[in-house]
């Protein structure tokens, strides 16, 4: 039995069956895990470069917002690509990019290699991500929705765990973790080179590179109902990859890179197990879910710190990864299925970007606050907590004053 077809040229089709679609969906989607895996990868390590090459707490939040801008402008600018040269050789590119960023990391000597190395990966990851959910879509609307809402908190959530431990207790820790991503990444390309096109080629790729953040007028809906809800969940995501780990150790009084790492760990690995286990449930019932435990994370998390309670810290994190993993799927659940074949990759960078503008710019800001804010540490995690409230608060007003979409057909599988 198939599931329809896909397209290896402009004219020839290649039927899908599932066994044979199942393994390409299980490619792509191992693309987004390495992808995100990799831009979680430094975490742990922060505090070893920031030991080593004695920079502040702003070097390490500047280093992390730096991927999250080359991500934005990435999407902005090569989001549609696929769209009109195909999936493929966006994707081999995009892998050939991270190989290179890895290459980087691995023979890094100062602050001015983790800068070069998170500007490329950022390129790879925003030039690859529309790419790679439109082409899970193209395999499978259904199982393809689901994979691209759970593939980005289990890649972060790995990510940040194996290069804790590979820090902590393996060899070269500050090179082992890049040349094992390497060689995960050079399997990929070679799987990438002998997987069918889903779409053939289509004219205006150079119109495809202005920038813009183009939606289609019937997809505006719920594209406005879900920004705020992404925005809000991906911004608290950004104080974990950044502040977390610091966080972790100041509560813990540990030195383990482990440690640093768990939070981060915790909020995207549960966010991938409640992607997968609310599923079937309605999508705004589930953004609503996300929000509510987004506040109610976000607020343990405050009270958490000023407790000095690494128990409650870390149990906040799971509460708060129910909320990310619910207000991520029911954003995604909301627009996709929605989306036509050739309207799915620039969709999805479009909510992409707002991700990632919610990772980056917040905490940047953040670092900034904890060397000259006043408050430290502590005192920032209480207004970045609060300031999450506040989005998620905001979310749910513009998510209440939304009507639902309409039921529509989508085109495509």
């Amino acid at each position: 039995m198939t599931t329809g077809t896909l397209r290896t040229d402009g004219a020839a089709t290649v039927p899908a069956g599932r066994p044979r679609g199942t393994a390409r969906l299980v490619l792509l989607a191992s693309i987004v895990v390495s992808f995100l895996a990799s831009s979680s990868a430094p975490t742990p390590l922060y505090a070893v470069y920031a030991d080593a090459w004695h920079f502040s707490p702003i070097t390490t939040t500047v280093v992390f917002g730096v991927y999250a801008i080359a991500v934005l402008l990435a999407l902005l600018v090569l989001g549609r690509v696929s769209d009109h040269v195909g999936r493929r050789p966006v994707l081999l590119t995009a892998l050939a990019l991270q190989i290179a960023a890895m290459a980087v990391f691995a023979t890094a000597g100062g602050t001015a290699e983790l800068f070069v190395g998170r500007v490329l990966q950022g390129v790879a990851t925003g030039g690859a991500l529309g790419a790679l959910g439109a082409a899970m879509l193209d395999v499978d609307r259904a199982r393809g929705t689901l994979a691209n809402a759970a593939a980005p908190g289990m890649g972060t959530g790995l990510g940040a765990l194996a290069s804790g431990v590979i820090v902590q207790f393996l060899p070269a820790p500050t090179h082992l973790v890049y040349l094992l991503l390497i060689a995960v990444f050079a399997a990929q390309a070679a799987g990438v080179a002998l997987m069918p096109e889903t779409v053939g080629r289509a004219p205006g790729l150079r119109a495809s590179l202005v920038p813009e953040l183009a939606v289609p007028r019937r997809l505006r809906g719920p594209v406005l109902a879900a920004a705020p809800a992404l925005f809000a969940v991906w911004a608290l995501a950004g104080f974990y990859g950044a502040l977390a780990p610091a966080v972790a150790r100041q509560l813990s009084g540990s030195t383990s890179e482990v440690t640093g790492g768990l939070g981060l760990f915790v909020l995207a690995f549960t966010a991938s197990l409640v992607t997968v286990a609310l599923n079937r449930a309605a999508p705004r019932t589930v953004m609503l879910l996300g929000i509510a435990l987004l506040v109610a994370g976000s607020l343990g998390t405050w009270a958490s710190t000023e407790a000095s309670s690494t128990a409650g810290f870390f149990l906040c994190a799971v509460v708060s990864g129910v909320g990310f993993g619910a207000g991520f799927q029911g954003g995604i659940r909301t627009v996709v299925p929605l989306a036509a074949p050739h309207e799915r990759a620039g969709v999805l960078s479009v909510l992409y970007v707002v991700c990632y503008f919610g990772m980056g710019v917040p905490a940047v800001a953040a670092g900034v606050l904890v060397v000259h804010g006043g408050g430290g540490l502590t005192g920032v995690t209480r207004d970045y907590c609060l300031f999450v409230t506040a989005l998620a608060l905001s979310a749910l007003t513009a998510l209440l004053r939304t009507r639902p979409p309409e039921p529509v057909a989508p085109a495509g599988r």
